[in-house]
């Protein structure tokens, strides 16, 4: 059984950088936190579930093409849920197609009237592709 409050993270995993967000407690919207070194970003896990919990599940972006195939980072993700599920085993870990994700979340930043220098700062899209994610998440699971 599933606690009434509880939140989800989300996570949009790259080589070189790792976005984060945050759902609030009633899991109807999702908010960045941030953009990580991939090994930074357990760190930052830990944190969201030490003190911004409790944390339900965590929603991490599944790369495919638009035929659904996998990438070429596919392999990375597959490992970096498992690393996920060894240092977090009681937290439920789903994976979301993440295809235009980050194009996605350009269209919002630009939509939101973010600056086109602000947008370009390294880890604003991977932050707002992790938001983008884990909103798609909770709009499609509405009873979790």
């Amino acid at each position: 059984m599933t606690a009434a409050y509880g939140r989800y993270l989300g996570i949009d995993v790259g080589s070189k950088r790792v976005g984060i967000a945050r759902s609030d407690l009633f899991k109807s919207f999702a908010s960045p936190v941030g953009t990580f070194s991939p090994e930074e970003s357990f760190q930052e896990v830990r944190r969201q579930v030490e003190s911004e919990g409790p944390i339900e599940g965590i929603v991490v972006g599944w790369p495919l093409t638009p035929q659904g195939d996998p990438t070429h980072s596919t392999e990375l993700v597959k490992e970096y849920i498992k690393e996920l599920g060894r240092k977090f085993p009681d937290i439920k870990i789903h994976r979301e197609d993440e295809r235009y994700s980050s194009r996605k979340a350009r269209k919002i930043l630009v939509e939101s009237g973010v600056p086109k220098k602000k947008r370009e700062e390294k880890g604003r899209v991977d932050q707002a592709a992790a938001a983008y994610l884990l909103q798609e998440f909770l709009d499609s699971n509405p009873n979790i």
